[in-house]
């Protein structure tokens, strides 16, 4: 099989826009106030660490499962990547496995360019990696809607109804990127056990599933659909506890999957000491860092919500504990109103990147006093449209 990596269109657009302008309504995590300066990230500085913990060891415990359940990347995209080549693996074994017990023609061996490519079926609007990232890998990728008009619920029929015989997994997120939708574990469940039905998985990239206020009794405060039949989930510091720095990461899965993805896991380079330490001490401290991480998402919800509502010239849903959503202009495009955005010095993000050139996504990351004046720029923005 031939593998080739072409550039994703979002991460082109989005790598180094950010530094561009005054006003950031596009990036997601939530930063701290203090810029990162020197090795510690300054939520981490002055507290203590953990005496013998593994980070593998802490992230098992949060989410209920054994260590061999969990393995630790280098961010939720190298998670993702991990998870896809072991769950495509799987699909490629099940081919040869087949392919020998039937002592099928050779020009219909997995190693033929004949031979059927596993199948992906990717949620609809979607986070476009999440697409680019398979089909890289030689995966077939169709799509399943979350459609607009049902405010993007997992509509669970729609995997059998989409999967042909060489399915391997379907991808969702949780909350969903680009709408903040939350499903409950009991839609997740669902999921899970159509893509069962279908001969597959359920991968679900949660990082912004910690992204409620109160928190829930799951990891983080958030729901999981970790420890679910035939479910990989993954996850990372960087949204919620606004560690992206650390490049840390983890996916949470079946032993046999799990196995496979540290396996392609050597392949590639591996957490840096530094980081493994900083992220062990974030896992140790959590209650702290959650408690602070709430009060700013929570800040950042309400001001995103009351804009909104201050605005009855778009249209758009803020999920209940949400800070972003996708907005529709009642009389310009997304992409004109983009354009506006930055001839007006703030970024936001097309909706085209996400399977909707009829919208944006505006994301309210930074500190609530900085998001406050993004948005009081991106008013004036959308005054003069």
């Amino acid at each position: 099989m031939t593998t080739t990596f072409p550039s994703i269109p979002y991460l082109d657009w989005i790598i180094g826009r950010t530094d561009e302008v005054t006003h950031d309504l596009a990036t997601s995590d939530l930063r701290p106030t203090s810029e990162f300066e020197g090795l510690v990230p300054p939520s981490l500085a002055g507290l203590p660490d953990p005496t013998d913990a593994t980070l593998t060891g802490q992230l098992a415990d949060r989410y209920g499962v054994s260590e061999s359940n969990v393995l630790v990347t280098a961010g939720a995209t190298h998670a993702n990547f991990l998870a896809a080549c072991a769950l495509l693996d799987r699909v490629e074994r099940r081919s040869h496995e087949t392919d020998a017990t039937d002592a099928a023609d050779a020009t219909d061996s997995p190693d033929s360019p004949d031979a059927p490519k596993p199948q992906v079926l990717v949620e609809k609007p979607g986070y476009q990696p999440l697409c680019e990232t398979p089909e890289a890998l030689g995966a077939r990728v169709d799509r399943f809607l979350r459609p607009p008009e049902f405010d993007h619920a997992l509509e669970p029929h729609r995997i059998e109804s989409a999967a042909i015989d060489t399915f391997a997994y379907a991808m969702v997120t949780n909350r969903h990127n680009p709408s903040g939708r939350l499903a409950t574990r009991a839609e997740l469940a669902e999921m899970a056990h159509h893509a069962a039905d279908a001969g597959g998985y359920l991968l679900v990239d949660e990082v912004y599933a910690p992204y409620v206020d109160p928190a829930d009794d799951g990891p983080f405060g958030g729901v999981t659909a970790a420890g679910l039949p035939n479910v990989v989930v993954t996850g990372s510091l960087t949204k919620f506890y606004g560690l992206g720095g650390l490049r840390v990461g983890w996916l949470v899965g079946p032993e046999a999957v799990v196995a496979r993805a540290r396996q392609a896991s050597m392949h590639l380079p591996s957490v840096a000491d530094p980081s493994m330490k900083l992220a062990r001490r974030a896992l140790h401290n959590s209650e702290q860092l959650d408690a602070a991480a709430r009060e700013h998402l929570s800040a950042n919800h309400e001001l995103l919500a009351s804009f909104l509502a201050e605005r009855p010239n778009l249209d758009g849903r803020i999920h209940a504990g949400g800070s972003f959503a996708l907005f529709e202009h009642e009389t310009h495009s997304g992409g004109e109103v983009v354009e506006a955005a930055l001839d007006g010095d703030v970024l936001v993000v097309p909706g085209r990147f996400f399977d909707r050139s009829d919208a944006f996504r505006i994301s309210l990351g930074g500190d609530p006093d900085a998001m406050a004046a993004a948005l009081d720029a991106f008013g004036s923005v959308l005054d003069e449209l």
